[in-house]
């Protein structure tokens, strides 16, 4: 039999050994467990054998991660306590005092100050590049010590969709990992993996759990690190080991292989810092990556019919959602998304802050809240939020106007949302200024 389709694959696929009488993955909802003898302690703190303590292994974890490391196409996936903490934990699995990071421009917020303030203050340089399709532009951000490549598959909030397979080859020719923030896409609508990519990141709290009730994030590698190589690069990964009474040990790429990366993210990063998942929330993520294609698929459908209907209004100056044909990527997005386009957009109206507040209270079925990938419909004014420490330029380049708005489609009736949406316009009125713009980010 072939290789079973996704939707099939996110219901059955479980991790091996998983309990066999239980259907639904059991919650291991403890801080540890037993050892069975002696012995028993001795071969877990020695070989790593069975479970001990959740913030090293729990089962429930570990069946979410089995799950979407298969559905990412990856070898292996690490759960973690949110999206910031997959993201953190992921580049500080690479990077080092003196190391550098080549960003896009056009990611989460969030993750820029992590770049620009955080990670700086640990001696890692990070480059934007704004013209994220000019391949030379990649090219020449890279330093001998640049030791990653970031960018988000489908890009906030301007929707920019990355040409992957072309920065992969940047990032190989390097050999360095190029590393997806997998978010906005997820696994149903697009694999970084397949295409070229090393690495994917996401904030497992939007789609893949898809309720709004639970944070969780993830790494999934690809499990193709090349110590022969990219070893001199990432010395830590390729130094003897520390074994029991400080004998010499095998490198985590000796014991590990080509998931050298991903076992030193999991055994010395996330062990040490501890951003570990509740079993809970791990348990949550998984029952929702079960819909997943479900809900994006009807999210998708939604977020088109919606971005084609702001097109024919007047009080629309521009969409920018990467499935209509006015986006500058769409072409790409043909090629690479076509199960869907994904349910985040921006579109621009006439008028300024002034009526995006208009618009915002005018709302009756979306939700005005600070979140994304819900079942529900979503929007929130980014100038004032997540980017008011922005200047107005640098908002500007992010395509965050002083009317900004993002908004995120969910699984209602799209008529409704369409109402609704008509409804907020009305409200803000046939009256706007030419020179004033309101864009708001769907």
């Amino acid at each position: 039999m072939g290789r079973r389709g996704f939707t099939t694959r996110q219901v059955h696929e479980r991790a091996p050994g998983a309990t066999p009488t239980a259907r639904a993955t059991p919650i291991y909802l403890t801080a540890g467990f037993e050892f069975g003898d002696y012995d028993d302690a001795a071969a877990h703190f020695g070989r790593g054998e069975g479970f001990a303590y959740t913030r090293v292994g729990n089962p429930t974890i570990e069946a979410a991660e089995h799950t979407l490391a298969a559905l990412e196409g990856g070898s292996q996936a690490l759960l973690l306590a949110s999206g910031q903490a997959a993201t953190t934990v992921a580049l500080l699995a690479l990077v080092e005092a003196g190391g550098h990071i080549v960003s896009s421009t056009h990611i989460y917020e969030g993750t820029r100050g992590l770049l620009r303030d955080n990670i700086a203050r640990l001696g890692v340089q990070a480059t934007f590049v704004d013209a994220i399709d000019d391949v030379d532009a990649w090219e020449e951000a890279i330093r001998p010590e640049t030791r990653a490549l970031f960018a988000e598959s489908i890009s906030n909030a301007t929707n920019r969709l990355l040409d992957i397979p072309a920065i992969a080859a940047v990032a190989r020719r390097h050999g360095i990992p190029l590393v997806i923030d997998n978010t906005f896409a997820t696994p149903y609508l697009l694999r970084p993996i397949e295409l070229g990519a090393d690495i994917v990141v996401h904030s497992a709290s939007k789609f893949l759990a898809g309720h709004g009730s639970v944070l969780g994030g993830a790494i999934v590698d690809s499990g193709r690190f090349d110590a022969a190589r990219s070893g001199a690069l990432f010395p830590h990964l390729v130094a003897p080991g520390r074994g029991a009474g400080g004998a010499p040990a095998p490198s985590i790429a000796e014991r590990a292989g080509g998931d050298a990366r991903i076992a030193y993210a999991r055994e010395s990063v996330a062990l040490r810092f501890g951003p570990t998942p509740s079993p809970l929330n791990a348990f949550l993520i998984a029952q929702g990556i079960e819909t997943l294609s479900l809900r994006v698929e009807r999210q998708s459908a939604n977020a088109l019919a919606v971005a084609q209907w702001l097109e024919t209004r007047p009080e629309v100056a521009s969409v920018d959602y990467v499935g209509l044909d006015s986006h500058p990527d769409h072409a790409l997005a043909l090629r690479d998304l076509p199960d869907g386009f994904g349910s985040v957009f921006t579109f621009t109206l006439h008028g300024g802050a002034q009526a995006a507040r208009r618009f915002v209270e005018a709302l009756g079925v979306f939700t005005h809240m600070t979140h994304l990938g819900d079942v529900r419909s979503l929007i929130l004014h980014p100038a004032s939020t997540s980017h008011a420490l922005l200047t107005e330029r640098e908002r500007a380049a992010l395509g965050v106007a002083p009317g900004t708005l993002r908004v995120s489609i969910g699984i209602e009736d799209a008529a409704d949302l369409i109402a609704d949406l008509d409804g907020a316009a009305a409200a803000v009125g046939a009256r706007v200024g030419a020179g004033d713009e309101l864009v708001i980010v769907a």
